[in-house]
């Protein structure tokens, strides 16, 4: 992959495939500011590992091409989280008041992954770091926000 080879668009969805999507990323889209990762606990638990990482877009982005089972769940007021109910797989959180949605990369399709990994996951900012799990993430390098970065 060289420097300026970033895709147009991507597909990703969930494990069963009744939630599908493609993103259309905007032609000016920092990939640079734009990976995240998370170490809140409500992150942990749905996704089962320590630490999460997220691609924020505009919700404008993502068209689903097929959304039958994807549900909604509000843990904290104003944060939604987007999972399939039939398989299970963790999607998206956003808040309803924004304008942005952060996807989960690890839902991104294999072949994206394999020709941008390092364009969509490299974090530079992270997230909720007062509850980091001392000796897993020293290795993050980067901006750490003892929450959110807003």
């Amino acid at each position: 992959m060289s420097s300026t080879d970033k895709p147009e668009t991507i597909t990703g969805g969930c494990v069963c495939a009744s939630v599908r999507y493609t993103v259309t990323f905007p032609p000016d889209h920092d990939f640079a500011n734009s990976c995240t990762t998370c170490q809140c606990e409500q992150c942990r638990k749905n996704t089962g590992s320590l630490i999460f990482r997220s691609h924020r877009l505009p919700k404008s982005a993502v068209e689903y091409t097929a959304n039958s089972t994807l549900k909604v769940y509000s843990a904290t007021p104003h944060c939604e989280r987007g999972f399939c109910t039939n398989c299970g797989s963790f999607l998206f959180w956003q808040r309803d008041n924004r304008d942005y949605t952060c996807l989960t990369v690890g839902c991104f399709d294999g072949p994206a992954l394999e020709r941008y990994g390092p364009l969509l996951t490299a974090a530079k900012r992270h997230l909720f770091c007062e509850r980091e799990v001392p000796g897993v993430t020293d290795h993050l390098a980067g901006e750490r926000f003892a929450q959110d970065d807003e």
